[in-house]
């Protein structure tokens, strides 16, 4: 019965991320933590791999059909960054779990981190509109920005989240739309470093494996889905969906801080 939950939830998620351009790991790793089942990095490597295949799907699907609003002069050396990033916030995770402990300290870590950054993004979008946003074409000052958020990906195991737009929207002046085709090229890129990194060093962890292909098949249909749906949305209505999707990552973080706080005592 959890594993239908988990597939379920794999789905919506991956729907909304790849409307929003979120990834869905932003949704998956905090309800996931909620339920409490799995160990965290059970949980991480689980929810890159969703958003690794939603990516991977929403990319060439847009190549093939050549609707693609991915800007790659931008986007390219932003994922070049975030490969980067990725690998270093996979490599201090990797470290944090071994040393840390109790377990839940780290996953509360995460949660606690991640709240802030959802934060800051419902502010920022909230003020958006009184907000004087750049035009970055540097390629320097774009890998620079795609380490910080390949990094923050890796290490909190989101693929991406509300980071990417925001950065996106300020840093380059997209529009919703635009900025959620491009953030999952972004993800995309980053999470395959993750994944690799992860086969190199061995440190795969042990996850069920029908769970695993399940939520990767998930991550797939919710992009197909996601995809339709966006094509047929204004960018307000993209805005909205994003604005209600991190009200509900707000409550989910808070809910995991108070139960981490409650399991370490």
């Amino acid at each position: 019965m959890m594993e239908l939950i988990y597939l379920f939830v794999s789905f919506i998620a991956s729907v909304a991320g790849s409307i929003c351009g979120i990834g869905g790991g932003i949704v998956i790793k905090p309800v996931l933590d909620a339920f409490g089942t799995l160990e965290v990095s059970a949980i991480s490597f689980l929810s890159g791999c969703t958003v690794l295949t939603m990516s991977a799907y929403s990319v060439v699907k847009a190549r093939i059909s050549k609707d693609t609003a991915i800007d790659f002069s931008v986007s390219s050396y932003l994922g070049i960054g975030a490969v980067a990033g990725g690998i270093a916030g996979k490599g201090l995770f990797q470290y944090l779990r071994s040393v840390v402990s109790p377990a839940g300290l780290l996953s509360a870590g995460q949660s606690v981190i991640l709240f802030f950054i959802t934060l800051a993004a419902l502010v920022y979008t909230l003020r958006q509109e009184k907000i004087r946003t750049l035009r970055v074409k540097n390629r320097i000052c774009c890998m620079l920005i795609g380490l910080g958020l390949g990094f923050l990906s890796s290490f909190l195991g989101i693929g991406g989240g509300p980071v990417n737009l925001v950065i996106l929207y300020y840093f380059f002046s997209m529009g919703p739309k635009t900025a959620a085709q491009n953030s999952i090229y972004i993800i995309c890129l980053s999470q395959i470093s993750s994944l690799l990194l992860n086969l190199s060093t061995g440190t795969i962890p042990p996850v069920p494996v029908f769970l695993l292909a399940g939520m990767g098949i998930c991550g797939i249909l919710g992009a197909a889905l996601g995809r339709r749906i966006n094509r047929r949305l204004k960018d307000r209505h993209v805005s909205r969906l994003f604005l209600c999707l991190m009200v509900v990552i707000l409550g989910i973080c808070l809910y995991n801080i108070a139960g981490s706080q409650t399991g370490l005592y």
